[in-house]
């Protein structure tokens, strides 16, 4: 729980402040204060979290296992610490504890994902629907509404019952399709009288990337070029779990505007992560890279949802391991969402990489771009605990501008978007809830999102990374994203950060 609140939050709530007003590129530059006043009427600031990584109950009440219930077993060596999500933050435990302090806080909402192994241990309904695991879901958005925060649910993040992967392969089988919409129409039929934000599925891109191109997620599978893995194929798994993803996508949206819709009046959606991607050098190839990168990593999915299709730059660059729709396919995906979710982290520099010609083939290949964090020998922002993510706030209002303008400028909401502090045993906690480079992260993503809002982007909604620390898939516990501190020495104990003061500062009314 919470520290005492006294004197020592007039502190902190003082310190906020002051590293509020400074930007990160400019010390001791003054910025104009602003608040949650600066923003639209209604605009929505809330915290996120996943199932895996927080809730923890890994093996009891009924719950089956996930791939990565099993892929963090089977393949320790792939997580730095070599951790598992078993206990993580015991959220499953200690939600109502845990939503007091988003109550202090003073946030609007708070996003989670629903485990589909917890409600549906077998994967599908013909394997039995586990009433300890509605029951759980149930309480928690109970929970949520009797302190006035909006529940913002994921249906799908990453976690894919074992019980499938075993029976065709989970992702790889256009099968998963049917099984996904089922526990799509479940969810809706059960939660859906409260739940009025649905995003279907978490980082389809960063799932086919992570798990299926170089090995580093659950089910860790690759070519062995590409990673460390046993079995897979990185030239052309990406894309296959990717169309499946898209198809599933498609599938739970037509079900819920056209079932649940009407009468629910709840939006749905689908989060998409990516980079900025800045042109190294100013020239004609770098330009076009940039322009590819945008496409392989955020078009992949974009574009289908927007358009009905992949962009042209896939499609050429893969050929015919890039599944192709169908016409009612095609029909199914174009705007198949009310709003698009977007997490963004960073920024990198792009230039062009040479063709693999035909050796070694993967998706990284066919994207031909090299990205890096640094310009003649001057790092793109801010270093943090992980080495790819860099502070860089303006790309957040590029990205934002570009999505205007490329697909039609729809409803946004940033889903993701935070830092990690690297996790110091060593340190006190007096010491580790002073996080003062987050305090400077969000107050420069936010200025950013601010100004993008100003020049016509359609944002409704920011939420931050994370509510609590957690288990960062292949990180473990080795960083700590949240405005929360967890003790995982002392009983996971909670201490609110000083990013979580400095929120509360932010969201007064």
């Amino acid at each position: 729980m919470a520290v005492n609140q006294g004197p020592l939050l007039l502190c902190l709530l003082a310190l906020a402040s002051l590293y509020a007003c400074t930007e990160g590129s400019k010390p001791g530059h003054y910025s104009i204060p602003f608040n949650r006043s600066n923003f639209p009427a209604g605009f929505i600031f809330g915290a996120g979290s996943a199932a895996y990584q927080s809730e923890g109950a890994a093996h009891i009440d009924g719950k089956g296992p996930s791939i990565w219930d099993t892929f963090t077993r089977k393949h320790p060596e792939k997580i730095s610490d070599g951790s598992n999500g078993d206990v993580a933050d015991d959220f499953y435990h200690r939600y109502k504890g845990d939503i007091k302090l988003m109550k202090t806080i003073g946030l609007d909402s708070f996003r989670f994902s629903i485990s589909w192994s917890r409600i549906l241990p077998r994967g599908k309904l013909s394997g039995g629907v586990n009433p300890q695991g509605v029951k759980f879901y149930n309480n928690l958005i109970n929970e949520l509404l009797s302190n006035g925060i909006k529940p913002f649910v994921t249906l799908f993040h990453f976690d894919t019952p074992q019980a499938l992967e075993d029976e065709y392969e989970g992702l790889l089988s256009p099968r998963i399709v049917k099984d996904y919409l089922d526990y799509a129409d479940l969810c809706f039929k059960t939660f859906g009288d409260r739940v009025k934000h649905w995003v279907t599925m978490n980082e389809p891109n960063g799932l086919s990337i992570n798990g299926y191109t170089i090995g580093s997620f659950a089910p860790g599978r690759c070519s062995k070029y590409a990673g460390n893995c046993t079995t897979g194929n990185s030239a052309t798994e990406p894309y296959t779990v990717a169309h499946n993803l898209l198809l599933a996508h498609g599938a739970a949206v037509k079900l819920y505007k056209d079932k649940y819709q009407p009468y629910q009046k709840g939006k749905i959606g689908i989060t998409i992560v990516t980079h900025w991607f800045e042109p190294k050098y100013q020239t004609s190839s770098s330009r076009k890279a940039a322009s590819r990168a945008l496409d392989f990593f955020f078009g992949w999915f974009a574009h289908p949802v927007i358009y009905g299709d992949y962009p042209e730059s896939m499609k050429f660059a893969a050929g015919n391991r890039l599944p192709k729709f169908t016409e009612a396919q095609s029909k199914l995906l174009k705007g198949s969402l009310d709003f698009l979710g977007v997490n963004y982290y960073t920024t990198n520099y792009v230039e062009t990489a040479p063709s693999a010609n035909g050796v070694n083939v993967s998706y990284v290949t066919d994207r031909q771009t090299t990205l890096t964090t640094e310009k003649n020998g001057i790092p793109i922002g801010t270093l943090t605990a992980l080495s790819w993510l860099f502070i860089h706030p303006k790309g957040l209002q590029q990205l934002l501008l570009y999505i205007k303008e490329k697909y039609n400028n729809p409803v946004i909401y940033i889903t993701e978007n935070g830092m990690a502090d690297a996790n110091n045993s060593s340190l006190p906690i007096k010491d580790a809830r002073k996080d003062s480079l987050r305090i400077r992260y969000h107050h420069g993503h936010l200025s950013y999102l601010l100004k993008a809002i100003k020049d016509g982007v359609n944002v409704k909604a920011y939420y931050a990374w994370s509510f609590l620390d957690d288990f960062e898939w292949d990180a473990g516990y080795t960083v700590r994203f949240g405005l929360t501190f967890v003790d995982y020495k002392d009983n996971l104990k909670r201490y609110l950060k000083y990013s979580a003061y400095w929120f509360k500062m932010f969201l007064l009314k």
